[in-house]
């Protein structure tokens, strides 16, 4: 597995969870909009994780008619899931920030 993959696997939860805070979505929907922000999801992945927020009442789901096709399952977030999205931002920045600092391509090098 690429660092890419690995890297992505660990914060894809909190994406996805961010990204049903703002709209209602179903699966398909779902990976577009993670591929509008530049996170190339295949479908395989997102399913799993879907599954595996629902078990933790993060998020439930709703089968709803569709006007183009079969029914689709619509996910929406519970306040567990929008408890676990503020806990995600606060994870991510106390990681973000210092990550961003050493990555700096401006600040200077360390002497060895």
């Amino acid at each position: 597995m690429s660092i890419r993959s690995q890297l992505l696997k660990g914060i894809l939860e909190g994406c996805i969870l961010a990204v049903i805070d703002r709209q209602v979505v179903y699966g398909y929907e779902l990976s577009v909009k993670l591929q509008s922000y530049g996170l190339f999801v295949s479908e395989g992945s997102i399913y799993p994780i879907l599954l595996r927020l629902q078990k933790e009442q993060l998020i439930t789901g709703e089968m709803k008619k569709s006007s183009a096709g079969p029914n689709r399952k619509y996910y929406y977030l519970t306040k567990e899931g929008a408890k676990a999205l503020v806990d995600f931002k606060a994870n991510w920045e106390t990681i973000k920030s210092p990550v961003d600092r050493l990555l700096d391509k401006h600040s200077g090098k360390e002497s060895r």
